[in-house]
């Protein structure tokens, strides 16, 4: 009887761990396809055009290798290569990717991407100049960006903050909070920080920089 009952509980536990699996290789195809099919269009659905917090303080970013975290269809990362920056995008969407090499010749530039799961992906320390991430909300992530920047590099964030949920229905668990940029990167020299809000959208943008030993 004891030896038919821990039959039960060892087939129990591999069905669990075989849900628990499947369920996890089926989420990812998921968020992937759902952006592949977003951004299979000839149309650039943000625009080719950099976002301004960007080309506004160009000046001050330091040259070198750039990563653009959730590159989508290549805007920013693009203008970045034709400033000078050694640039690699990293996005979940083979599609936008595809678009922002597209982009990329279009201005007479070359770039470098990677198809990746940013909920788990792992950065070399000390690598970047430059880590930018627009409009991609993860706390977990943006806590690794520190480590990975060189001494003296710099990040750039922009994304919605908690009063875009004034003017569109959204997820709160995607906004930031008040201050929060600030908070996230105590311990980093903020050269710029902003919240806008125009009474149709809001979002908070910050420069910061990493500190020389």
């Amino acid at each position: 009887m004891k030896s038919h009952t821990r039959i039960q509980g060892i087939i129990f536990f591999a069905l669990t761990v075989l849900f628990l699996v499947t369920s996890f290789s089926y989420a990812k195809p998921k968020d992937k396809d759902r952006w592949n099919e977003k951004y299979d269009t000839e149309v650039y659905l943000f625009g080719e055009k950099p976002i301004p917090f960007l080309t506004d303080n160009i000046h001050i970013l330091p040259k070198g290798k750039a990563l653009d975290v959730a590159m989508g269809e290549g805007r920013n990362g693009v203008y970045l290569a034709t400033q000078g920056f050694d640039v690699t995008g990293l996005d979940i969407s083979e599609k936008g990717l595809e678009k922002a090499h597209a982009l990329a010749a279009k201005n007479n530039v070359t770039i470098k991407t990677k198809v990746v799961d940013l909920e788990n992906i792992q950065f070399e320390p000390n690598s970047y100049d430059l880590i930018l991430c627009t409009y991609y909300m993860d706390r977990g992530l943006y806590k690794k960006f520190r480590d990975a920047l060189k001494p003296g590099g710099m990040l750039l964030i922009e994304t919605y903050n908690i009063d875009y949920l004034k003017y569109r229905r959204f997820n709160a668990k995607w906004a930031l909070n008040t201050n929060e940029l600030l908070d996230l990167f105590k311990g980093m020299r903020i050269l710029r920080y902003r919240d806008y809000d125009d009474a149709r959208e809001a979002y908070s943008s910050i420069i910061a920089q990493k500190p020389s030993p």
